[in-house]
C-alpha cells in the first residue's frame, strides 16, 4: 500500500520556511506541523519566531504551543504528538506540510527513533569529570559522523554519544544508519532552504534587531515573573539566554543582541552538517521563492 506523502521544509534559521509552508499550505489545502524544538513552548513566542496568530487562525498549525517551559519535551515524545497530529489530518482528507529547522524532530517523525542504550553511573561520571575539549576529541576520532552533528559545547550530547559508543559497541551514526527504513510509515519528502551566507547572517542580524523592537526582553521578564527561570533547559536555548543575562545585569543589550547573533550563525552552520546528512533532501535557494513553492506543490504530485 503507498505510504501517504508528507512535505518536509526544512533547513537553515532565518531563510523563510515558514512563508513557504503556508502557501503551499494555501495552494494544496494542508496543514502545517511545527518541527521547532522551541515553538512547543507556550509563552514563548518572539524569540522562537513563531508564526503569528492571524497566521495561524488562517492555516491550522500542529505542534506549536503544546507545553509550559518547565515541560520537557524530548524528539521521541514529539514523534508521537507529530504522528498522532499527522494522522488526524489525513483522516480528514487533508495534506502535511511540516515546517521547521530541528533536524532530530524531523528524522524522528520520518523514521522513528533507535532504541538507546541506558546509562552507566560510573562511565557518566568518568566522562563528566574530563575536559570537554578532550570529549569532543575522542568522539572525533571514534565517531566522526556524530561529532560533525553535535555542537562541541553541548557537553550533555558529546557525554551521550561516547556513552552510546562505549557501552553499545558501536558508533551511535551507525545505529542510526541500520535503523534504516524501520519505521518509516509516511512518505517524507525532504525540501531545505539555504541561502548564500553573507545574505544570511544580515538576515539574522535584522532578525534579531526585530526581536527586541518587538518586547523580546519583557516576553522574558514575563516569563521569569511565572516562575519559568533562567535555569530551565528551555530558557538556556538561544535568545533567551542572552536576555536572562541582560536582565540578570551580566551583560548590555547590544552584547546581548550580538551574542544572539553569533549564537544563532553558530546553529546555521550545525543545521547544515545536520540536513546535509539527509540523503533525501534536496536543496533550494530561498532568494528564488516560485522555484521553492512550484518544488514544494510538486512534492504532491
Amino acid at each position: 500500500m503507498d505510504r501517504p506523502v508528507v512535505l518536509a521544509i526544512v533547513g537553515l534559521t532565518g531563510t523563510g520556511k515558514t512563508e513557504l509552508a503556508c502557501e503551499v499550505a494555501r495552494r494544496v489545502g494542508a496543514e502545517v506541523i511545527g518541527a521547532d524544538s522551541m515553538q512547543v513552548y507556550r509563552g514563548m513566542d518572539i524569540g522562537t519566531a513563531k508564526p503569528s496568530p492571524e497566521l495561524r487562525n488562517e492555516i491550522p498549525h500542529h505542534l506549536i504551543d503544546v507545553v509550559d517551559p518547565d515541560d520537557p519535551m524530548s524528539a521521541g515524545r514529539y514523534c508521537g504528538l507529530a504522528r498522532n497530529a499527522c494522522d488526524e489530518i489525513l483522516a480528514r482528507g487533508g495534506r502535511v506540510v511540516m515546517c521547521g529547522g530541528s533536524g532530530l524532530y524531523v528524522r524522528a517523525f520520518a523514521g522513528g527513533l533507535v532504541a538507546g542504550v541506558a546509562s552507566q553511573r560510573d562511565l557518566r561520571a568518568e566522562l563528566e569529570a574530563r575536559d570537554s575539549a578532550e570529549l569532543y576529541r575522542e568522539l572525533e576520532q571514534l565517531d566522526p559522523a556524530s561529532a560533525g552533528a553535535t555542537d562541541p559545547n553541548n557537553v550533555v550530547r558529546v557525554i551521550r554519544a561516547l556513552e552510546t559508543l562505549k557501552l553499545g559497541g558501536r558508533p551511535a551514526s551507525e545505529q542510526r544508519a541500520e535503523h534504516g527504513f524501520g519505521d518509516r510509515r509516511y512518505d517524507v519528502r525532504w525540501l531545505g532552504l539555504q541561502l548564500e551566507r553573507d545574505l544570511l547572517w544580515k538576515r539574522i542580524s535584522r532578525r534579531v534587531d526585530q526581536m527586541f523592537d518587538a518586547g523580546f526582553v519583557d516576553e522574558v521578564r514575563a516569563l521569569h515573573a511565572r516562575g519559568f527561570g533562567p535555569e530551565l533547559r528551555s530558557l538556556r536555548s538561544i535568545g533567551y539566554r542572552e536576555v536572562g543575562d541582560l536582565l540578570a545585569g551580566r551583560t548590555t543589550e547590544p552584547a546581548a543582541r550580538e551574542a544572539i547573533s553569533i549564537a544563532t550563525r553558530r546553529y546555521a552552520k550545525r543545521q547544515r552538517t545536520w540536513f546535509n546528512a539527509e540523503p533525501d533532501l534536496r536543496w533550494i535557494d530561498a532568494e528564488r521563492p516560485e522555484a521553492a513553492l512550484e518544488a514544494a506543490q510538486r512534492a504532491f504530485d
